[in-house]
């Protein structure tokens, strides 16, 4: 049996709920299961999967999962963090449970078998959302990392030094920008290591965060060219002898509070207790100590039910080297 040389190996961070979204609202309702029931985002998302495997080949593949969307200890900080996206607490369950159309609540089961099925890994940890699993897994993964999403948070992790880009999916899965630190510098002026604390003080209104009120992409790029970082733009704010135009100095000094907490909010976590390793997320046919799924019973089953058989056969051919 061989294993392939280290050289050759590539780490795949899925953010599932950003692709299984996208797949729902861009994939016809018209597919559907047998029975009728919709399958769009997962026959999507499985398509998503097949086509990023077939164009980067990677050795290590994770699906990175929302075990808490919005965890209480980021409300804490900031109480209006995603606060606009709590529709309604759904009874019986946990406080401040986003709420999913119908005919995509009913799919995300079939997505985790699915995925399961393939022997493909789902990554997630109690009150932490996709972002911090993928932080996790890309600090110090040992090879190049592909992150997958649409959420520009996840520019913070873009290094190039460690080979970490974001293959960002905001104009489609097709259509992806690779993302590397020249390309965070020509859109924001920010290296990706600042891009957190350009974040924190642009804010974000998908996020619910306000940001430095008066500070807008500019400026926040402007001041962390000048003082590198948000510890030096406030020690510098807070000291009269060192320059700064007085009405950025004022606007700083006024959202101390925000600053206070926003950045612990903003920046995703890189050290969470995931419970796996790095073996555990080898693609099931990257090599022959890790051959595909052999038909199991229930993948057979989990595709005769839901009719995704072209979209499974995608995947499986997509994962063999």
């Amino acid at each position: 049996m061989t294993t392939q040389p280290e050289s050759q190996q590539r780490l795949l961070l899925l953010d599932t709920a950003s692709l299984y979204f996208r797949a729902f609202f861009g994939v016809p309702d018209s597919i559907t299961a047998p029975d009728g029931t919709p399958v769009n985002a997962v026959r999507g998302l499985l398509d998503f999967i097949a086509r990023l495997a077939s164009e980067y080949q990677p050795t290590h593949l994770a699906c990175c999962w929302d075990n808490d969307w919005r965890p209480q200890w980021r409300v804490d900080l900031v109480p209006s963090y995603k606060e606009h996206r709590v529709e309604q607490v759904v009874p019986g369950e946990a406080p401040d449970v986003e709420e999913v159309p119908d005919p995509l609540e009913v799919q995300i089961p079939v997505i985790l078998a699915v995925l399961e099925a393939l022997g493909l890994a789902v990554v997630g940890a109690p009150e932490a959302e996709a972002d911090d699993v993928i932080g996790t897994l890309a600090t110090d993964a040992g090879m190049p990392v592909d992150i997958v999403t649409g959420d520009r948070d996840l520019f913070q992790l873009v290094d190039d030094d460690a080979q970490i880009r974001v293959l960002y999916t905001a104009r489609g899965v097709g259509k992806h920008e690779k993302v590397t630190n020249a390309v965070v510098q020509s859109k924001y002026g920010v290296n990706g290591d600042q891009y957190a604390d350009f974040a924190t003080m642009r804010g974000d209104a998908s996020d619910g965060l306000p940001g430095v009120k008066g500070v807008g992409d500019k400026t926040a790029a402007s001041l962390l060219a000048s003082y590198g970082d948000l510890a030096g733009i406030r020690a510098a704010a807070a000291d009269a002898s060192i320059a700064m135009a007085a009405g950025v100095r004022s606007k700083i000094n006024a959202a101390a509070d925000y600053l206070d907490v926003a950045p612990e909010v903003v920046a995703v976590r890189r050290a969470l207790d995931l419970g796996v390793a790095m073996e555990d997320l080898r693609v099931p046919g990257s090599d022959e100590d890790h051959p595909l799924p052999r038909a199991p019973e229930s993948l057979v089953e989990l595709v005769d039910r839901w009719g995704l058989d072209s979209s499974v056969q995608r995947v499986l051919a997509a994962m063999t080297r």
